[in-house]
């Protein structure tokens, strides 16, 4: 084995040590294939008013303008699936925000792994990314292997589904690189079926505007009236399609501490949530996805679900 293939290992015998489900690897390089992609997406206006998302377009599509003279992008699963479901009274929560935010916890995973292997092979430049920056994330675990793009735009794999975060690292090193796999989605329609606001609007393609996890948690506006009684419960995010979807009969519990569910999140139904403060929402979210869209976001939602049902 020579020393790219040994540090090759290493990476990944490290990531699964810190707890990743899986570590996929592909070259640093302009991503061709997603630019028409990209752009006909924004040109319709699927980004709703996520403007940000119009921005820094070159850097979504090459990580050499991200980190100089990067080599490689590592991308890394972390299974999320909980071993808890929520009260059937309870409003729906995306399974991602039961616990701890996401962000911290990975980022703070991605650094420890970071500082071992940097003790084995010695410095380099890198950066650490979870929804932090500009970058196609699905489109690098697509292509480092790591599984394929389902009709939903969701990462699938065999194996785990898709209840996973995904994160990348960006470095200047070289590494032997992984190939894409193959789709596995064939004609099944579960997801678009499922959708309750037709937020698939094509193969990968969604319609943010339609989007539950949109509309709850990006869109600072009052929720269009036109979503009345197509809400079903859903107060922040949403897991229809990933529920509907027959790969994710494979998903298992993690094992994750952080990622423990929040016993509120559970438990509470609306009359519970009904007499919420904004002194308690920062209390009981202080270290939750679900403080982004604000506490006048969480009510808003919990009204307007709540007149759905």
């Amino acid at each position: 084995m020579n020393e790219q293939s040994e540090r090759t290992h290493l990476l990944k015998t490290l990531a699964h040590k810190h707890g990743f489900s899986s570590c996929g690897i592909s070259k640093s390089e302009f991503l061709s294939d997603e630019a028409f992609k990209l752009e006909s997406w924004l040109k319709k206006g699927y980004h709703g008013t996520m403007k940000w998302m119009e921005g820094h377009f070159d850097k979504r599509l090459d990580p050499t303008k991200l980190v100089e003279g990067s080599r490689s992008v590592i991308s890394l699963t972390h299974n999320y699936f909980p071993a808890e479901k929520q009260d059937s009274i309870a409003p729906k929560i995306a399974k991602y925000a039961y616990g701890e935010d996401y962000h911290y916890v990975l980022k703070d995973k991605m650094r420890l792994l970071l500082e071992e292997f940097k003790q084995e092979v010695g410095e380099f430049n890198a950066r650490v990314f979870v929804d932090s920056a500009p970058v196609m994330e699905r489109a690098w675990a697509k292509k480092s292997g790591l599984g394929w793009v389902g009709k939903h735009s969701l990462l699938l794999t065999k194996e785990q589904g898709s209840f996973y975060f995904l994160a990348e690292i960006i470095t200047d090193l070289p590494f032997d690189y992984d190939q894409p796999t193959t789709d596995h989605c064939g004609t099944c329609t579960a997801c678009i079926d499922a959708c309750p606001t037709d937020a698939i609007v094509g193969n990968q393609v969604i319609d943010s505007n339609k989007c539950i996890s949109y509309l709850t948690i990006e869109l600072r506006d009052a929720i269009p009236t036109e979503f009345k009684n197509n809400m079903e419960d859903w107060v922040f995010g949403c897991d229809i399609c990933q529920d509907v979807c027959p790969w994710n009969r494979f998903s298992k519990p993690h094992a994750e501490q952080r990622f423990k569910p929040n016993e509120s999140i559970l438990n509470n139904s609306y009359e519970d949530w009904n007499e919420i403060t904004e002194e308690v929402f920062k209390k009981v979210f202080k270290k939750s996805a679900i403080k982004r869209t604000k506490f006048s976001g969480f009510l808003r939602n919990l009204h307007f679900a709540k007149s759905d049902s």
